[in-house]
């Protein structure tokens, strides 16, 4: 009984130190971010450089990104993402997309956070993709968003933006 109790008493504070490990991870991504990388509406259209910038608000269980993305001249288009976490699990939703505001679920594994999109509607024929949120250095970060090409069955990027705290 008394090991029992120990594991016990190890696995809360293994979680404890997940929890407070996150919260500093979350912290990273304060302050503000700009970048550049390519866009693309579908799978099957052309890819579409872009430059971005970002107002990121990072709390111990919460993530705010709000911003914009400029491409082909003078099209601009307003992009947010806010994020809660509870541990190592994420939830929140994603606004940028012509189909409306996405929901999104996830994890993090390492320095990304992986999660799952729910299109508001239909994009590249049904309503699911991938977003990872990735740190990459002390003071980078990159967002890429992959599909599934319903004619090919494979993997497509379609957007990939990669952001330095200015």
């Amino acid at each position: 009984m008394k090991s029992l109790a120990l594991f016990a008493f190890a696995g809360c504070l293994i979680a404890a130190d997940a929890h407070a490990d996150d919260a500093n991870f979350l912290s990273t991504f304060q302050g503000n971010f700009a970048g550049k990388g390519t866009v693309k509406v579908n799978t099957e259209a052309p890819t579409v450089n872009v430059s971005c910038s970002f107002k990121s608000d990072a709390t111990t269980t919460s993530l705010s990104l709000d911003g914009n993305c400029r491409g082909l001249v003078m099209v601009t288009r307003a992009i947010s993402a806010d994020l809660r976490s509870n541990g190592t699990k994420y939830t929140g939703t994603y606004v940028g997309s012509r189909s409306g505001p996405a929901q999104l679920a996830g994890s993090r594994s390492g320095n990304a956070i992986n999660l799952g999109i729910r299109w508001a509607k239909d994009v590249n024929g049904d309503r699911k993709a991938q977003l990872t949120l990735e740190k990459t250095s002390g003071n980078g970060m990159r967002l890429t968003v992959t599909d599934v090409d319903p004619k090919t069955g494979k993997s497509v990027v379609t957007s990939r933006i990669d952001l330095r705290r200015i």
